[in-house]
């Protein structure tokens, strides 16, 4: 029966490992093994191997043969080499010491190179991780700066925004001020005009129709035009100049005691004409009867 160091496959899908077996040759590949000699995990970088030294280099002395995986693996890890020299130790080619002097060398470089690949491994990675937390601190400071700029561009159309409001404010209170002022000013200088002519209308109207009235007029006649006068020229004066009634009822006090006296004048000049006409009469029927 053929002994082969295979490997047998573990783990799940895309994610495999694998166990260094020394099995049957016609048996299946995940089936029934003879010995687990070591593991290999693909996933990691490097790969993670671990072998029973002593075990392998048993089944390769004892004649067992290695799938070409494996056989890699084995010399990755010194184990072909070690079989090498231990069968030149059997063909007398060498001692047991300098086999054992030149495999600790072969280890030591061997140790050496493998921790070197780590290290390089391990800076890259190093230097990736901070040149990606560059980018990403590059990102994150454009992003701020942009977040920025854009509140300070709000921020400015606000403040241009307020201002012409601002402005526009005080215009419209201003516009209504100028209006109101004139109107405030026109008000009473229209209400003041008409009373202050309307007032010597009121005063010379009276006076200049109690002159002829007094002379021309009887005593009958004049006191109706003496009283329809005023009272004619008050009806407008009332109607046209509601804030100065009272200057010209003031006025036109005099006039209405002006007017009584003016009428009382003439009667009493006429009442001693109508006396002495019938005087005259009676001594015109005596000259006549004589």
């Amino acid at each position: 029966m053929a002994t082969r160091l295979r490997l047998q496959r573990h783990g799940k899908k895309g994610k495999a490992f694998y166990h260094v077996v020394a099995a049957d040759a016609r048996a299946p590949r995940d089936g029934r093994y003879i010995e687990k000699v070591g593991t290999y995990n693909p996933n990691t970088n490097p790969a993670t191997i671990e072998i029973k030294h002593d075990r392998a280099l048993h089944w390769l002395q004892v004649g067992a043969e290695m799938s070409d995986t494996v056989r890699a693996l084995l010399k990755y890890k010194g184990v072909v080499y070690h079989n090498h020299l231990v069968n030149g130790v059997r063909k007398g080619a060498m001692t047991e010491a300098e086999a054992e002097k030149r495999f600790e060398k072969w280890m030591t470089e061997k140790s050496a190179k493998v921790q070197g690949k780590i290290d390089q491994l391990n800076n890259e990675s190093d230097k990736d991780k901070a040149a990606r937390l560059a980018a990403e601190k590059a990102v994150n400071e454009a992003r701020e700066a942009a977040q920025n700029a854009a509140i300070a561009e709000a921020e400015a159309a606000k403040a241009a925004a307020e201002a012409p409001a601002e402005e526009e404010t005080p215009a419209a209170e201003e516009a209504p001020a100028a209006e109101e002022t004139p109107a405030a000013e026109e008000a009473p200088a229209a209400e003041e005009t008409p009373a202050a002519e309307e007032a010597p209308a009121a005063e010379e109207a009276p006076a200049a129709e109690e002159a002829p009235a007094a002379e021309e007029a009887p005593a009958a006649e004049e006191a109706p035009a003496a009283e329809e006068a005023p009272a004619a020229e008050e009806a407008p004066a009332a109607e046209e100049a509601p804030a100065a009634e009272e200057a010209p009822a003031a006025e036109e006090a005099p006039a209405a005691e002006e007017a009584p006296a003016a009428e009382a004048a003439p009667a009493a000049e006429e009442a001693p004409a109508a006396e002495e006409a019938p005087a005259a009469e009676d001594e015109k029927k005596d000259e006549k009867e004589d």
